[in-house]
């Protein structure tokens, strides 16, 4: 239920538009052939950013450092650095207000993550803690606790 409520308003203090600004730079790149590995994953990243709570990124199983560097640099050049300066800008305004302080540590982390998207995938919280799996990025389930926030492993 908390998770629920913390997605909830989660899309309300600026999740939303970050996740409208990855489906738009998603879809764009799709029009162009060249350009589909880096649409999918800002479809990706629009999910995350959308409904980020539960949720976890890992790296990816058989992702090459060579290749994923190479997308990140390229994804960084298309689309990576205005998204990530997206979360920073919402990370401010929400450390403005003291609820929206746990969100603008979320958005801060998934700054990070705009820049990083390659070689790495979302997976359920309990699935990456089964699985004993690297996180790479994460939002923690409850976004009352600042505390849990800066111990979640992102």
């Amino acid at each position: 239920m908390l998770r629920l409520l913390g997605n909830v308003l989660w899309l309300l203090l600026g999740g939303l538009p970050l996740a409208l600004g990855y489906a738009v730079a998603g879809l764009l790149m799709l029009v162009l052939i060249v350009t589909v590995p880096f649409g999918i994953q800002a479809l990706k990243l629009a999910s995350f950013s959308a409904w980020p709570f539960g949720r976890v990124m890992v790296a990816r199983p058989g992702a090459g450092p060579v290749t994923s560097t190479v997308g990140n640099v390229v994804w960084v050049l298309l689309a990576g650095w205005w998204l990530a300066l997206g979360h920073v800008v919402a990370a401010v305004l929400n450390a403005v207000t003291v609820i929206g302080i746990p969100f603008a540590l979320a958005h801060l982390k998934l700054a990070a993550a705009a820049f990083v998207p390659f070689g790495q995938t979302m997976v359920p919280r309990a699935e990456a803690r089964a699985r004993d799996l690297a996180v790479g990025v994460a939002v923690a389930s409850r976004p009352s606790s600042v505390a849990e926030m800066e111990g979640s492993g992102g």
